[in-house]
Parts: structure tokens; C-alpha cells; sequence
């Protein structure tokens, strides 16, 4: 714990950086492509260098920009696990009208349901 008093350690990035490396080392075990090893040997020279650097501020900010980055994709999957989460407990139905998502419990039968939006009313099962 001394040793790494000071230091930055892992972040998002550095997570991501130790992730490509186990693909490249699992893709590099069937292929056998040298280059995919020396690759992963080289990104994760970089990780630890980022862990181990004791310059907060630039490290912080290779963080900042990689989340900036991958902003747009990691709300996808958000959004998707958020959508399956939901989906044991309500249906999600879009409104014909102005196509407004809206949240049903499941389990209620056949029911009128109104929208929040357009105030449209339209039955559905749920």
C-alpha cells in the first residue's frame, strides 16, 4: 500500500487497456500471430506505466478524453441493460400515434392506456 502512496492506479481506461490485452494473449493462444503478443506485451507496459505514474493531472485527462470517446457507446449498453432489467417486471409499448415509449406493469390484462404525451388512448395486453 506505500508503494503505490502517490501514485494514480487504475482507472476506466486502465481496465479497458487490461481487457484488450487478455483478448490479444487469447486470440494470440489460436492463431499464434507474434504480433498479437507483442502487442499486448506493449499495452500492457503502457497500463502499469499509467498506474504506477505519479502525474495525476495528465493521467486524469487521457481518462476524461477515453470516456469522452466512448460516451455514446457505453449509453447504448446502459440503456439495453436497463431495457431487460424492466422487462421482468413491465412491457414497454411505443404510442402509435407520436411513438412515445411508455412503461405498462405486466400482469394487469387487457387495459386502456393513455399516453402521456399526446394523451392518444389505445389498448393493449400487458
Amino acid at each position: 500500500m506505500q508503494f503505490m502512496a502517490g501514485r494514480y492506479g487504475a482507472d476506466q481506461l486502465s481496465r479497458f487497456m487490461l481487457g484488450a490485452v487478455i483478448v490479444c494473449l487469447v486470440l494470440n493462444i489460436f492463431t499464434r500471430w507474434q504480433l498479437l503478443y507483442l502487442l499486448s506485451l506493449v499495452v500492457l507496459g503502457v497500463c502499469y506505466f499509467r498506474m504506477f505514474s505519479r502525474n495525476y493531472a495528465k493521467r486524469s485527462e487521457e481518462n476524461r478524453r477515453y470516456l469522452e470517446a466512448t460516451q455514446k457507446l457505453r449509453g447504448w449498453f446502459t440503456k439495453r441493460k436497463y431495457r431487460i432489467e424492466q422487462s421482468k417486471e413491465y412491457h414497454i409499448y411505443k404510442c402509435p400515434s407520436c411513438g412515445q415509449k411508455i412503461r405498462i406493469p405486466r400482469g394487469k390484462g387487457k387495459i386502456c392506456i393513455t399516453c402521456p404525451k399526446c394523451k392518444h388512448e389505445f389498448e393493449k395486453k400487458s
